[in-house]
């Protein structure tokens, strides 16, 4: 795709963001990010497109790298002739990548945007001083508040654990692209396939519900008790990861751990099974373990990998375990509208971090009340304006209250 291609479609993405619209205008007017490096970590594509050029607006000097095997070479491209400084390409091996985004830090950025906590750890690494930072996912702020606990000393606000982010990305975005990106990938009806999601919070619940909802018969795989008794009472089968797996064709993991699906679960799989994975990091397959038992490995397209095991079993596995929703040709990712919500608490949360980082207790934190607030209720108004401006709701309840 050239860069003309990318341009129509950031186009037709900033047209369906109408909260990073209003905030990128808000933005050029008060200039909030003056004199400011905002260092980058995020998947490079065209909807995190839209929220760069928005802290760019507000006068942000913005140095971006985009995370392993997710970054458009296109958009990548589009940003640099709009003037950001955009780093890396979808075909940079890890080493490559890791080395890119140390690049970022090593441009000694004032306030970081994060996602898995790669750039913070770097930061107190180099000794490089920062204000604060952002944090985009389950999985960085698993790693803030165990490994980096005690060592980090500025302001993280944790975008995942906003409420708003739980209910309209990680929920229902997650659920609507990993189900798209099943059929995209392999070009299988989910009708009829018996699926097992491991872990069963808002993305896992999105998936399964997401999943079931278009035909797959879907069970649930979840350690915590009260996660558990939720998708019991969702009307889930429930159980661990080794007495579900055997039973199913797909595996998906949603879970931010390491080897949830490990090699005791991989010696009871049947033949066939599809394996991915939606969460950040490629590491909640154990694919040591299935190289360890591969005899052949055969690429099936561009995304899909067959492994024949020593004891004759095959295992497809997308991606090698990378995020199913942005891997292969065109991916989409989460939906433009959740991400619109989602980029505006990035937006609001950097802003409040340039401003009053001396006055916010340092470490992981949720997003500020206020902007959850001022947030949802700007959503709903999108949510309302996009269906006839809410004009047919209001005839039916002016009519139902005559009555």
């Amino acid at each position: 795709m050239d860069t003309f291609d990318a341009a129509q479609n950031l186009q037709w993405t900033e047209s369906h963001m109408p909260l990073m619209k209003e905030i990128a205008s808000e933005f050029a007017d008060t200039q909030p990010f003056r004199g400011i490096r905002i260092g980058v970590s995020l998947h490079l594509e065209v909807k995190t497109a839209v929220l760069v050029l928005a802290l760019a607006r507000g006068g942000a000097d913005v140095v971006a790298a985009g995370n392993y095997g997710t970054t458009r070479d296109d958009m990548v491209a589009l940003l640099r002739e709009k003037g950001i400084d955009a780093r890396g390409s979808g075909s940079d091996s890890r080493e490559e990548h890791l080395a890119t985004v140390q690049s970022v830090v090593e441009s000694r950025p004032d306030v970081l945007l994060d996602n898995g906590a790669d750039l913070v750890k770097l930061a107190i690494d180099l000794d490089v001083p920062v204000l604060g930072a952002t944090e985009e996912t389950t999985s960085g702020h698993m790693r803030l508040t165990t490994e980096l606990a005690e060592v980090v000393s500025v302001p993280v606000i944790v975008i995942n654990d906003s409420p708003l982010k739980a209910i309209v990305e990680n929920k229902h975005a997650v659920g609507q692209s990993v189900y798209e990106s099943f059929c995209r990938l392999t070009n299988l009806m989910p009708q009829s396939r018996s699926m097992l999601v491991v872990g069963y919070g808002w993305c896992g619940r999105g998936i399964a519900h997401y999943a079931r909802a278009n035909g797959a018969h879907v069970c649930v795989a979840e350690v915590d008790e009260i996660k558990a008794l939720e998708a019991a009472v969702d009307g889930f089968r429930v159980g661990s990861v080794e007495e579900m797996i055997g039973g199913v064709d797909v595996v998906i993991t949603a879970t931010g751990f390491q080897n949830v699906v490990g090699e005791s679960a991989i010696t009871r799989m049947r033949d066939g099974v599809l394996l991915a994975n939606a969460g950040h990091f490629d590491w909640e397959i154990d694919l040591g373990a299935i190289d360890a038992l591969t005899v052949e490995r055969t690429p099936l397209g561009h995304t899909i990998e067959r492994h024949v095991l020593n004891d004759g079993r095959t295992l497809d596995v997308i991606a090698r375990g990378r995020m199913m929703n942005l891997a292969g040709p065109q991916p989409k990712g989460n939906s433009i509208e959740s991400m619109d919500l989602g980029f505006a608490m990035q937006a609001l949360s950097l802003e409040r971090i340039v401003r009053e980082h001396d006055n916010l207790p340092s470490g992981a934190q949720p997003v500020p009340d206020d902007i959850n607030r001022e947030l949802a209720r700007r959503f709903v108004e999108a949510m309302q304006n996009s269906v006839g401006n809410g004009k047919g709701n209001e005839t039916s309840l002016s009519a139902n209250t005559q009555e």
